[in-house]
């Protein structure tokens, strides 16, 4: 193990103003990590929306709740990450917030280094912490099949230009760019506006990538609710995807997606199906104190 410990990480009740927190991140993608396995503490879109700002709140790009997978009705995975974005909408899933949960799990003796499985709105998936990765730097997810839209492509305008992107779903959607240099995306400070409303009805995660090998790219992303992020572990894999059918790259394949904030690896099976690999890292814990989050 690292040598880090939770002490004291159990949630209030939702009447206290007291809130213990963990904070942590996957490659820049950061999170407000809260525990209520063991008193089920909610929290509504208002109270997530404070927990994320980042000048009165702790900031953070979104939320995980850690709960027991019985209270979404989920049999195959003994957790559930109840993730929602920065501005307190839910979304599907999250690859960095995975990683960063199953770490979480462990830490908190939930879960034992190795293979396990954590329930998402997406669907259960399977994460892999080797006995050996005490710093937690390599932690696999399978993120399971990615699905392309029927349309081919669809218009993305941001305040440089217009470009033409791919749809991805896996499953949160994703419109991923091709550019050949990153600064020609733009500012990033407003969401891309896309211009097929019927392929993406509420929104979408936009990446930018560019090429650094056949099996190497870098990338940008716009995620929906938050804004642009350091990475977006579901969107490295919709980019890697994207990537490995414009090279043309024979199963199976692996691709190095460079984002702002690190690197991180899209394996991809003989089968078609993905595995995310990257670290997760926890920058700190604490108690949040008087009633701001909750007002």
């Amino acid at each position: 193990m690292s040598g880090f410990r939770l002490t004291g990480m159990t949630s209030t009740p939702a009447n206290s103003a007291q809130l213990p927190f963990v904070k942590a991140h996957g490659t820049g993608n950061d999170f407000v990590v809260v525990d209520a396995v063991a008193d089920k503490l909610d929290l509504d879109a208002k109270q997530v929306a404070n927990l994320c700002n980042r000048h009165q709140g702790i900031g953070a790009d979104g939320l995980i709740r850690i709960v027991r997978s019985s209270e979404f009705e989920v049999a195959d995975a003994n957790y559930f990450m109840d993730y929602r974005n920065a501005d307190g909408s839910i979304a599907e899933t999250c690859g960095n917030g995975l990683r960063v949960f199953a770490r979480m799990l462990i830490e908190l003796g939930y879960e034992q280094m190795g293979t396990f499985s954590i329930g998402t709105r997406a669907g259960t998936v399977t994460a892999t912490v080797e006995p050996g990765d005490v710093q937690f730097a390599n932690i696999a997810i399978e993120m399971g099949h990615p699905r392309q839209s029927a349309s081919a492509l669809v218009g993305v305008t941001t305040d440089s230009g217009t470009f033409s992107g791919v749809p991805v779903f896996m499953p949160n959607p994703h419109c991923v760019v091709i550019v050949t240099d990153l600064d020609n995306a733009g500012s990033l400070r407003t969401a891309p506006a896309l211009d097929d409303l019927v392929v993406f009805p509420q929104g979408a995660n936009v990446e930018f990538i560019a090429r650094r090998a056949a099996h190497h790219i870098t990338m940008r992303t716009f995620e929906r609710g938050v804004g642009e992020t350091l990475s977006c572990g579901s969107g490295a894999c919709a980019a890697a995807t994207v990537w490995a059918t414009h090279e043309n790259l024979e199963l199976p394949w692996s691709v190095q997606v460079d984002v702002l904030g690190g690197t991180v690896f899209v394996d991809c099976s003989e089968a078609g199906s993905l595995t995310l690999r990257g670290p997760a890292q926890v920058v700190a814990q604490g108690t949040l104190l008087g009633d701001s989050w909750t007002t």
